[in-house]
């Protein structure tokens, strides 16, 4: 169980400890994916090295952009950051306490688990002071073939003012010697190799190395004449912001493309070493590479963890993996040869992964080639790769429809993606507009014009998930097609705003982020208590990503203390404490982390009866409600209202990978009652959709 003290945990309000710092409580969401590496009750031996992955990579993402920002505000004059309670040097101290602790756990479970269950399985890992012969042989082979001409060792005086300059997330090897005035550098070509190489297999028994032991057996003839102590694995991550000027004269997107280079010479923000290494070691390095101590993380003898998502699996075990989840067919599109009736018709729901994201992209494919189809507007976040999502807009291109595409050049790590993307649409036609200096689009929007004999219907896709068909296969979202005009109408004043047609969208349906999201919910808020204080039921249960806006924190401490009932999930940080008496005692929060990540956005509202469902885009952030372009639908169908809260209603009971927010965050599992069933919530889920979506 990790430990913290309660003074950096909480952020001190100006009557009393009521708000969770969110940078501590993203510890305990990846604590919570920490914990699904160590489950063995449903994660077979190939996918609790995944999680170990996503963890690293999640860790990494952090250094680079929370605790970064961190570091930023210690820049802030004293005085100012006192006014607004900000403690930087406080809060990265109880960071780095917590990420030791995590990183500790991570290497037992990777050591003493995984490792070990590799061995029972006939694969072994080997590290290079175990190569026999045969394998040192091999070793060398693919050195020379792979390696060698990627390598550039240096040694560098510890007095020379040039220093030494290391690549963001890149791997080294640190080398020291013999005497105390200089150290050795070598690069770990990952990017030439795999780093992984299966150097050899005996029978079905199979031995693999991490690319890193093939150059680490080798470092001894790169420096023949020193008298080498020490090997020890580094790595650097550096600042992922990109810190543009504040003028906004010329296009957003192109300056944003050019300052790319920004994260590859950023700030340092973490150097993770082998904790194996001498402390004076440590401290010449520190000094080297003039890093204060904060900045220095003791690690395991291997970094980048993240690569175990391409860990090879030479034996081909079908048991070492999740059995493979059979895309559910969705009971009208998959037999609609025409989706634009089948929408106008009734509105229809899809569930991701649970359902193919081949449904949106055949609704895309289909009005490409639409003679009635006259224009297609969509807002990209996240592009994906080739795709046919993009193929079918580059054919409507083709066809003379009129496209529209807004593309958010400030995703964060995929700005050059989506940048160039905007590039290939703008060269075949597209209409391509790129976001504003100080606001993120952050919808999941699509809108469709078509002509219907003298009728100009309109046909809209509005959803909880990125436009991204490979995200499709591991986030759970929901999208919903519809041709009510009383959204469609309104989502088409939101394409206006992007446009620059309007400035404001009159809305009286949707939720519209940063027009009328915060406040509609508010009203929401506010008449459960309004009920609640007139003895009435008053509910409000939610799902989102994220909870850290501290308005709708204090909205909710008081609609608890009015006597309102409130049930949320929420996967990743939060900065509300429940179940403090006086304070949150009806309010109940769980997480849910499972194989794949739950991503979609829920709220429901008793209503006095009379429940309103909003689906959609944003969380209950600060950014996603004031700073962001977000659309959230009210679900007027009664189909799709009962099946999007089925669905919330098997999460709200999931009693196996549930776990309880709570003071402590002590990431506790919901205990299953005695004579309850066990709920999985997204195998449930599976199972429940399967039986709605079966023909009969």
């Amino acid at each position: 169980m990790l430990t913290f003290s309660p003074q950096a945990f909480f952020m001190t309000t100006e009557d009393s400890e009521t708000i969770v710092h969110r940078d501590i409580n993203w510890l305990s969401f990846n604590e919570r994916v920490l914990q699904e590496a160590e489950d063995k009750r449903y994660n077979p031996l190939y996918e609790r090295m995944k999680f170990l992955a996503i963890f690293s990579s999640n860790l990494d993402e952090f250094f680079r952009v929370r605790v970064s920002q961190l570091r930023q505000m210690k820049r802030v004059e004293k005085s100012i950051r006192k006014k607004l309670s900000l403690r930087p040097n406080k809060t990265v101290k109880e960071i780095l306490k917590r990420v030791k602790e995590q990183q500790e756990r991570f290497g037992k479970i990777y050591q003493e688990q995984i490792l070990p269950e590799l061995e029972e399985n006939n694969i072994y890992l080997l590290p290079a002071e175990d190569y026999d012969t045969t394998q040192a042989e091999l070793a060398d082979i693919w050195y020379k073939t792979h390696l060698k001409k990627h390598v550039e060792p240096q040694i560098v005086k510890l007095t020379s003012s040039a220093g030494v300059f290391l690549e963001n997330q890149s791997l080294y090897f640190c080398i020291t010697f013999a005497g105390d005035g200089e150290l050795g550098f070598v690069n770990i070509p990952v990017g030439a190799s795999s780093r992984f190489i299966e150097l050899c297999s005996e029978g079905d028994t199979h031995y693999i190395t991490f690319v890193d032991d093939i150059v680490r057996h080798k470092i001894p003839g790169l420096f023949p004449d020193k008298k080498i102590n020490g090997i020890y694995e580094i790595k650097l991550s550096r600042d992922a912001e990109l810190y543009l000027d504040d003028e906004l004269d010329g296009i957003l997107a192109e300056r944003i493309y050019k300052s790319l280079h920004q994260r590859m010479e950023g700030q340092p923000t973490r150097l993770l070493y082998d904790a194996s290494m001498e402390k004076a070691d440590v401290k010449r390095l520190r000094k080297l590479l003039n890093l204060g101590k904060i900045d220095m993380m003791p690690g395991g003898r291997y970094h980048n963890f993240n690569d175990f998502f391409k860990f090879p699996d030479p034996s081909n075990n079908p048991k070492l993996r999740y059995e493979p989840l059979e895309p559910l067919r969705h009971k009208t599109l998959a037999t609609s040869k025409d989706y634009f009736t089948a929408i106008r018709e009734k509105d229809q729901l899809v569930h991701f992964p649970f359902m193919s994201f081949n449904y949106l992209e055949e609704f895309v494919e289909q009005a490409a080639v639409d003679p009635a189809v006259t224009e297609i507007k969509i807002s990209f976040y996240r592009i994906a790769e080739e795709s046919r999502l993009t193929t079918a807009l580059e054919n409507a291109l083709k066809n003379d429809k009129k496209v529209i595409i807004f593309v958010e050049a400030k995703a964060r790590f995929d700005e050059e993606n989506n940048i160039e993307w905007g590039r290939k649409f703008e060269e075949k036609g597209a209409q391509v507009i790129y976001s504003y200096p100080r606001i993120k689009v952050h919808s999941k929007i699509l809108l469709i014009r078509r002509q219907e004999g003298e009728k100009n219907r309109r046909y809209a896709y509005i959803g909880t998930g990125n436009f991204n068909g490979e995200t499709s296969k591991i986030y759970t979202d929901h999208g919903l097609f519809t041709a009510n005009k009383r959204l469609t109408k309104e989502l088409n004043r939101v394409f206006r705003v992007l446009e620059g047609e309007l400035i404001i969208p009159r809305n009286k349906h949707l939720l519209v982020s940063p027009f009328t999201t915060r406040r509609t919910f508010e009203k929401l808020i506010h008449q459960e208590m309004e009920n609640a204080r007139m003895g009435k039921k008053a509910k409000v249960m939610a799902k989102m990503n994220q909870l850290e806006d501290v308005e709708m924190i204090e909205l909710l401490y008081k609609a608890s203390q009015a006597g309102v009932e409130i049930r949320l999930i929420v996967r990743g940080f939060s900065s509300l404490i429940p179940g403090i008496r006086g304070l949150s005692e009806n309010i109940y929060m769980t997480s849910i982390v499972d194989r794949f990540l739950e991503h979609g956005r829920i709220y429901l509202f008793h209503n006095d009866g009379e429940e309103l469902m909003l689906m959609g885009s944003a969380d209950w952030m600060t950014r996603n409600l004031d700073r962001r372009i977000e659309v959230l639908t009210p679900i007027y169908d009664q189909d799709i209202f009962n099946e999007l809260k089925d669905i919330l209603e098997i999460q709200i009971n999931d009693n196996q990978k549930a776990r309880i927010h709570d003071a402590g965050e002590h990431n506790q599992y919901v205990t299953k009652k005695q004579g309850e069933e066990a709920i999985r919530s997204q195998a449930a889920i599976y199972d429940y959709l399967k039986k709605k979506h079966t023909h009969t």
